[in-house]
C-alpha cells in the first residue's frame, strides 16, 4: 500500500508542477490565457489528491480532515476557474494572479499545516 501512496503523491505533485508551470510560462506575456498545462495539472492534482486521501483512509494513516478539506476547497476553486475560462481567448491579469496565488497557497497549506501524530 505504501508504493501506491507514493505513486499517487508523485502524480499529485506532478499535477501541481504542471499547473504552476502553465501559469509561470505566461508571467511575462501581455496576454494571459488558460493553457493545457493549467487544465491538465489542476485536474490531475485534484483527482490524485482525492485518490491519495482514499489510500490513506484505507490504511492506518491518521488523516487531518480539516487540512484535506482546505486543500480540496482550494483545489476545486482552481479547477473550476480554469475550466470556466478554458475556451476564452484571454483571461485578466487579476484572474491569472488569483490562480497563481491560490496555487501557492494550496502548496503552503500542504507544507506548513503540520500534521499531528503522524497524520497527513
Amino acid at each position: 500500500m505504501e508504493i501506491v501512496r507514493l505513486v499517487l503523491l508523485l502524480i499529485h505533485v506532478l499535477g501541481f508542477a504542471a499547473l504552476f508551470g502553465g501559469l509561470l510560462v505566461q508571467a511575462k506575456e501581455p496576454v494571459k490565457r488558460v493553457n493545457a498545462l493549467m487544465r491538465d495539472g489542476s485536474g490531475t492534482a485534484v483527482v490524485a489528491g482525492l485518490a491519495l486521501v482514499g489510500v490513506l483512509e484505507a490504511g492506518d494513516g491518521d488523516v487531518d480532515h480539516a487540512k484535506i478539506g482546505a486543500k480540496l476547497v482550494i483545489g476545486v476553486v482552481i479547477l473550476a476557474l480554469v475550466m470556466m475560462n478554458l475556451r476564452k481567448e484571454r483571461i485578466s491579469q487579476g484572474l491569472w494572479t488569483l490562480l497563481l496565488a491560490l496555487t501557492v497557497v494550496n502548496v503552503a497549506v500542504a507544507i506548513f499545516w503540520t500534521p499531528t501524530h503522524g497524520s497527513y
